[in-house]
């Protein structure tokens, strides 16, 4: 199969990129194997508003040990903590490429002005779309599957508070998807995140608080990626290798740091424009459906019949999981293979603890495989720490926002 030699040398650069990783402190009373989800309004309900309500998470939080939710996660005094310090001088920075942090518009969005867009030094994806580091000893972006007529199903931004029905929807047909988590969004809405991998569904990180990444300093950088991949560990028990930048904002600076906590970027070759829909003017529901047709029709018509797709999707808010659901059917009817990432990749491991397995492709395709499954290690490192009460935000309706100043770059 195609898979089987780029995959392989994928797999070996990243196990021998590892080795430079920094060191973390991720801690987890969580064991992932053995997941229990209470059986309350906000984990059953299909009614937005009782899913939302706030609920007293399962285990202890301190507020001191966390950065300020929708926040850059050096807020609340991270950057300064010993946590963070002892992080930040494990790295050697000396090695960092030197690219300064980009700059940003009186709108909010990326300024492309002053760079060199035709020569495209720093590998900037949001200039040029690059995905192939041309500094030394950086992780290389996964944008496609590999495996021919496969469509590789991820959402952005959740966990959503309202996301049962969605949920519901692909555990009733099996499928199982790449979820990249917002960090603020894992620690608000805590049995959203379990139940994600309880489901079998692939866990990365989406950064903490959806900034631009490449417009951050290094520290905030570091701090987006640490923290979200902590507080995934710290809920569900298990620790990403994967994460995905917000609009997709990175450049070799950007992936050197998160080489150095053993992080992979997945990007994305289609993008449905879900979240823009009555957001962006000029985008509507009828603009959103038109791309998913169309993307759909490429399962049928041979766009994809030596390589696969990642279609970027989301799980931000009730319109783009009804998109979703409603074109699920003909991309099952067009494509011979819909698959999480993990698997169109045959990554069985897509954590740093083994306790969690996913399917192979073969297996999944053979259907002898069709949830993550506990191997019987045992649990991964564990800590506790204490924890006060936890404010949220409408996560849905921020990052909207957000999305809306920065349409542009899309």
């Amino acid at each position: 199969m195609v898979w089987n030699y780029q995959a392989a040398l994928i797999t070996l650069g990243i196990t021998a990129l590892s080795a430079q990783a920094a060191t973390t402190n991720y801690t987890s009373t969580v064991d992932p194997t053995k997941i229990t989800i209470p059986d309350i309004e906000q984990t059953k309900s299909h009614d937005p508003a009782a899913q939302c309500k706030y609920y007293q998470p399962p285990f202890t939080v301190n507020p001191k040990d966390w950065p300020t939710s929708w926040e850059i996660a050096t807020s609340n005094g991270m950057n300064s903590s010993a946590e963070f310090t002892a992080l930040y001088n494990s790295i050697d920075w000396t090695k960092a490429p030197n690219i300064q942090p980009k700059g940003m518009t009186a709108a909010g969005g990326l300024n492309l002005q002053s760079y060199d867009t035709v020569n495209d030094p720093d590998c900037w994806w949001s200039a040029s779309q690059c995905t192939k580091p041309k500094k030394a000893d950086i992780n290389p972006d996964i944008v496609q599957c590999l495996e021919p007529n496969t469509w590789g199903l991820t959402y952005d931004d959740g966990p959503n508070c309202s996301h049962n029905a969605f949920y519901d929807y692909l555990e009733q047909n099996n499928q199982k998807a790449s979820m990249f988590y917002i960090g603020s969004n894992v620690m608000g809405w805590p049995y959203g995140a379990m139940r994600g991998l309880k489901d079998g569904h692939h866990l990365a990180g989406h950064t903490w608080s959806h900034k631009l990444m490449t417009t951050l300093t290094n520290q905030e950088v570091l701090a987006e990626l640490y923290y979200t991949t902590k507080a995934i560990k710290f809920v569900t028990g298990v620790t990403p290798l994967h994460w995905r930048p917000a609009q997709g904002d990175l450049d070799d600076r950007v992936r050197w740091i998160a080489t150095q906590l053993n992080l992979t970027a997945i990007l994305w070759n289609l993008d449905t424009d879900d979240w823009a829909a009555n957001v962006v003017a000029g985008v509507t529901p009828e603009t959103v459906q038109q791309n998913y047709k169309n993307f759909i029709q490429m399962g049928s018509n041979g766009t994809f019949n030596t390589v696969g797709n990642i279609v970027l999707s989301h799980e931000i808010n009730n319109m783009t999981m009804d998109f979703a659901m409603q074109n699920y059917p003909e991309i099952k009817k067009n494509y011979k293979h819909v698959v999480d990432v993990a698997t169109c990749m045959n990554m069985t491991n897509p954590y740093v603890e083994k306790s969690i397995t996913y399917p192979t492709f073969e297996q999944q395709v053979n259907q002898n495989a069709s949830t993550a499954t506990g191997s019987g290690v045992s649990p991964a490192a564990s800590g506790s720490s204490s924890m006060g009460t936890q404010t949220t935000v409408n996560g849905a309706l921020f990052i909207a926002a957000l999305f809306g100043v920065a349409a542009s770059l899309f």
